[in-house]
């Protein structure tokens, strides 16, 4: 078994974790997340712990080790849920939330209208600033991935759509 699997997960308080028909349901304050559980891995739900255990087989012992942070994640989704910051920079570069849509001025001829997935939030403290949250840490990311690649940063003038911990490297102007 893997290293990463042998290590329980511990449920917080207000987290129920359901396994029916090979399947893994995980409900908490932020809602509710599923998943199939694959063939060859056991999932045991016992005093507030969760325990992955899989056949001695090489991909199962891989696996397991995935599945074990797969149920991990959606059990601090459901409790505490996923952030993703993402910073403007540029001249004129806006971003405003509105309802289930998200506006972006990015220095197109055109607005961008991008349309926020369900289970997600888009807020925007400052308007060159945008704040992902949701339960989901995959589609989280995914969101903040799509958003970043409308205007990833260029390494000229650092202009561009960037995670706030993101650090561009910047390139040396061409001399004449």
């Amino acid at each position: 078994m893997s290293r990463v699997a042998k290590n329980p997960i511990t449920l917080p308080a207000g987290v129920e974790v359901k396994l029916a028909d090979g399947r893994v349901v995980v409900k908490g304050k932020n809602g509710q997340l599923d998943m199939d559980v694959p063939t060859g891995i056991d999932l045991a739900v016992e005093d507030g712990l969760v325990r992955v255990s899989d056949e001695s087989i090489a991909r199962n012992t891989a696996l397991s080790g995935t599945m074990r942070a797969l149920v991990n994640n959606m059990v601090v989704g459901v409790s505490t849920g996923f952030e993703r910051r993402l910073q403007l920079v540029g001249v004129g570069y806006r971003a405003q939330a509105q309802g289930n849509k998200l506006n972006l001025a990015l220095g197109f001829s055109h607005p961008i209208d991008y349309p926020v997935p369900e289970g997600i939030t888009v807020e925007t403290p400052s308007q060159t600033e945008i704040v992902i949250k949701g339960a989901n840490k995959q589609v989280v990311g995914q969101v903040a991935a799509e958003i970043r690649a409308f205007r990833p940063p260029e390494p000229y003038k650092g202009k561009g759509v960037r995670y706030s911990d993101e650090r561009v490297l910047r390139k040396e102007a061409k001399k004449k």
